[in-house]
């Protein structure tokens, strides 16, 4: 029962957290349609800069500095540079991201070295938080699920409630009407492409003291990002929260299993090769979350809510 409660535990947060960094991206595709490949290099950029105002100023600062920085970086990139390829299709905007991911990627490495680099956890946030089952279970973690809940809750408020969410759902659909009534359609989309950015930021500082921080955290966490978003439906908020919570546990849980897959698979393990039959459900872990694609594409294409298509 403790381990399980340890799993369960790990694995909800390890999908929160997913979802913290999802949440940018779905946010992104379904306001402005645009498949952000330099999204996780914001997270990676956010986590950076989070380090950085942490070693001077404190984590609390580093959470309100490096969101702002990265998104008024995003929105940058989408002032000067989306928007002027926007006009040739959605395929010029990916390959642009594209290479901004790795534009952001050799900045990295060019400021803050090739070195691994290992965040703390702040003072406040240390230590145990309860006692469940006699599993100690931290602070920082229990921090990080309530950060990752509160973003769910504003971000459908906002969308769904406020008048600047009507604003912007208004503009994808009918932006000359929006525009004849004063708005600022272009800016709109400045502050969406901003504010998905930001998020992705405040996922890298939030994340960085449970990871090590590398320059090749963005490609190890992008493609789990793009799995997460592809599962829930692409432009799901809620789609995307579901996805994560499954590949965060079942991966977590999966790590934690070391049953040889011979001895899982029983009287089938005379069809497995020799070599296959010794590896642990452990040692495959990083493959479950590409397994769990291929098995949503092939079962239900748009994902857990992703929309249907008017021809399907």
């Amino acid at each position: 029962m403790q381990s399980f409660v340890i799993d369960v535990l790990n694995g909800v947060s390890y999908g929160l957290l997913l979802f913290m960094l999802s949440a940018g991206l779905t946010l992104i595709f379904s306001m402005l349609g645009v498949l952000n490949f330099a999204h996780a290099s914001f997270y990676m950029l956010g986590g950076y800069v989070g380090f950085s105002v942490a070693a001077r100023a404190g984590f609390w600062w580093a959470l309100i500095v490096a969101p702002l920085v990265v998104g008024l970086m995003g929105a940058a990139l989408e002032r000067w540079l989306l928007r002027r390829v926007r006009p040739h299709g959605h395929l010029a905007e990916l390959l642009l991201t594209f290479g901004a991911a790795y534009l952001i990627g050799e900045g990295v490495k060019l400021v803050w070295g090739l070195q691994a680099l290992s965040a703390t956890v702040p003072t406040a946030l240390d230590g145990p938080l309860l006692d469940v089952y006699g599993v100690a279970f931290s602070r920082y973690r229990a921090f990080m699920m309530a950060v990752a809940i509160a973003m769910l809750v504003v971000l459908h408020a906002v969308l769904r409630v406020s008048k600047a969410g009507l604003i912007v759902r208004a503009a994808l659909t009918h932006p000359h009407a929006v525009e004849a009534l004063g708005h600022d359609v272009p800016r709109v989309f400045t502050g969406v492409f901003a504010a998905g950015t930001a998020l992705a930021a405040l996922a890298g500082v939030i994340g960085a003291p449970l990871f090590v921080l590398e320059p090749a955290m963005a490609e190890s966490v992008g493609s789990i990002v793009f799995v997460v978003v592809v599962i829930g439906g692409l432009g799901s908020l809620g789609g995307a929260l579901v996805a994560s919570l499954v590949i965060g546990c079942v991966q977590t849980f999966a790590v934690a299993t070391d049953i040889p897959l011979g001895e899982l698979f029983g009287d089938f393990d005379n069809a497995l090769p020799a070599a296959w039959s010794a590896l642990t459900l452990a040692q495959l872990a990083p493959l479950v979350p590409y397994l769990l694609l291929v098995a949503m594409l092939a079962v239900r294409s748009r994902g857990f809510f992703g929309q249907r298509d008017d021809d399907a």
